[in-house]
């Protein structure tokens, strides 16, 4: 290595700061070749053969045909990565994640008075860094507190920090005793504390409006709202609608307003059809629909996300005593329809996009949601573009995710075998890049660049 004096060094760093060219100019292309085995590039179409992917400062550059040299590809000098025996498809996409929920829910509830937001962070870094190395390269946070999920997701994408691209919604809209009313069933003391951090209440459409701005000027990207009640939340309410006609279309008016998609928390049959009726993006859950609901997804064009982990996982921690005995029966209840009633939303054509509530089910176990969707009729293939193509669709992002094509995001995984044939595989990542960064290889299978040493 030749030393460059202070003195040089100094006029070095004096020009490059006076000019914008020489200081772009000074740091080196960040470049990849990936030779997968098999290439699923587009979801919904046939897998490609031996193929090679080139990955230019994040970006994919090109994918070719074959095992093609850095050379050959115009990559001179760029790292390749050995996916010759295994099979590679898009990053996956998870629409419905509470990253900062902590999987030891008995913990959890113990704790509560003692936790901190610092504390929760903690939490939240760590099941950030478990999604990403389950495979799922994006993910839409549907529940947490504004400020404390926007800080983890410019910290991953600043780079100093491990995890998937995250698309906040912030904390849930909600009315007053309401699914996302925290202070359900609290003592007078946590209560008033929780009041006093419950700018996502309303009370009447003028009210909602609030609610919503409140959220999109702290940085919310989408906006979630609970139309119905819910499994978790501490209050024998039921599942049915809570939030009136107006209020849902105030919500979804003001959302829209500001180029905010809107996904509503629904299990119940009459808040669900309400929510689609006011212009909702996506129903979450949908645990119970008829034909009419089905017709008005197909007429309102709305993504159902059906979330097939959480009422199973809710049931366990119930009987287990993690959860109170008003969620542990609603959880009941929710779980004798639901699976029944997704074989029927399938089976009708309506769109799904791929999400698992994971914070009700454990971090990492995301790709678990695949297995349940192809037992309730669904096929291996359009499972997978579930969380791809449609995903990226539904969050409005198809121009840069979903699919393995020139200028999109490289964000990528691995498995073993083909997940077509065998959905399970994708429970086993064996490879996942994240921008064009690995952020997990089995078995250090990366090769070094041409004439450098390990």
């Amino acid at each position: 290595m030749r030393i460059v004096p202070a003195s040089i060094a100094a006029v070095v760093l004096t020009m490059a700061a006076a000019s914008p060219v020489l200081a772009q100019t000074a740091a080196p292309a960040k470049i990849s070749v990936i030779h997968a085995g098999a290439l699923l590039d587009k979801p919904g179409q046939a897998a490609r053969g031996a193929s090679t992917i080139v990955v230019r400062n994040g970006k994919i550059e090109s994918v070719r045909d074959g095992f093609v040299t850095p050379e050959a590809a115009g990559a001179a000098g760029a790292t390749v990565v050995d996916l010759r025996d295994q099979f590679v498809l898009p990053g996956l996409i998870d629409m419905h994640v509470h990253i900062f929920s902590d999987d030891d829910k008995v913990r959890s509830r113990m704790e509560f008075p003692t936790r901190d937001l610092e504390d929760n962070m903690v939490v939240g870094i760590d099941n950030a860094r478990r999604t990403l190395e389950a495979g799922f390269t994006t993910i839409r946070d549907l529940g947490s507190d504004i400020h404390a999920v926007t800080a983890l997701r410019d910290g991953i994408n600043s780079g100093l920090l491990t995890g998937p691209t995250i698309v906040p919604a912030g904390r849930m809209i909600s009315i007053t005793g309401g699914h996302g009313d925290g202070s359900n069933s609290l003592n007078r003391d946590l209560v008033d504390i929780a009041h006093a951090h419950s700018e996502n209440l309303c009370n009447g459409a003028d009210d909602c409006r609030r609610a919503v701005r409140s959220q999109i000027s702290q940085g919310a990207e989408v906006i979630k709202f609970g139309a119905t009640g819910g499994v978790l939340s501490n209050v024998a309410g039921g599942l049915g609608q809570q939030l009136f006609d107006d209020e849902m279309k105030a919500i979804v008016d003001t959302a829209h307003m500001f180029g905010r998609k809107v996904a509503a928390h629904a299990h119940g049959k009459e808040g669900i059809d309400a929510a689609l009726r006011a212009g909702v993006d996506s129903i979450e859950h949908a645990t119970y629909t008829d034909d009419a609901s089905l017709a008005l997804f197909k007429k309102t064009g709305a993504y159902l996300v059906p979330t097939m982990l959480a009422p199973q996982a809710a049931v366990n921690q119930g009987r287990a005593g993690s959860r109170s005995a008003a969620s542990l029966a609603k959880a009941e209840e929710a779980n004798k329809v639901a699976f029944a009633n997704h074989i029927i939303q399938y089976k009708s054509g309506v769109k799904i996009a791929f999400g698992t509530d994971t914070g009700v089910s454990a971090h990492g176990d995301n790709a678990q949601e695949f297995k349940l969707m192809v037992d309730a009729g669904m096929s291996p293939a359009d499972a997978i573009k579930t969380a791809t193509v449609n995903a990226a669709d539904l969050l409005g992002r198809s121009s840069t995710l979903g699919t393995l094509e020139p200028g999109k995001d490289a964000d990528m995984i691995a498995v073993a075998k083909s997940p077509i044939s065998d959905v399970t595989e994708l429970e086993r990542p064996t490879f996942v890049m994240h921008r064009g960064v690995v952020a997990k290889l089995a078995g250090q299978r990366q090769a070094f660049p041409p004439n450098a040493q390990p």
